[in-house]
């Protein structure tokens, strides 16, 4: 199978991460109703490897930011592309448009993966 993986990698202020949350708990929901087989939200917590860059630099978080790093995991890149497609439209998504988001969007990363490896 050729699966297919979005990643995110986003700082979003401590005092917004209960919007945050919320905000991805529904995309969760609509994500995988259309088809994701996984949807992954992820608060960092040990952030600071010894002689590495961290997530934290990376994301150019600051102090008063953590650091998300998501994945959604779809069965393949053309199903990605319809599931796209289908949140994009979706009105439980639509709802959130116009409001502010809970994090700073120029400063969120993201890119669609290959699969290299499974394991």
């Amino acid at each position: 199978m050729e699966k297919y993986v979005d990643g995110f990698l986003l700082p979003v202020a401590r005092a917004n991460l209960d919007a945050y949350r919320a905000m991805a708990s529904a995309a969760s929901r609509v994500f995988r109703e259309y088809g994701a087989l996984e949807y992954y939200e992820c608060v960092g917590d040990d952030m600071h490897p010894p002689g590495m860059r961290s997530l934290v630099q990376s994301a150019d978080a600051k102090d008063d930011d953590v650091v998300i790093f998501a994945w959604i995991v779809y069965p393949s890149k053309a199903v990605r592309d319809d599931v796209m497609g289908k949140v994009c439209n979706d009105p439980r998504m639509k709802a959130f448009e116009g409001q502010p988001m809970p994090f700073d969007m120029e400063r969120m990363g993201c890119g669609g993966f290959k699969v290299l490896v499974e394991g």
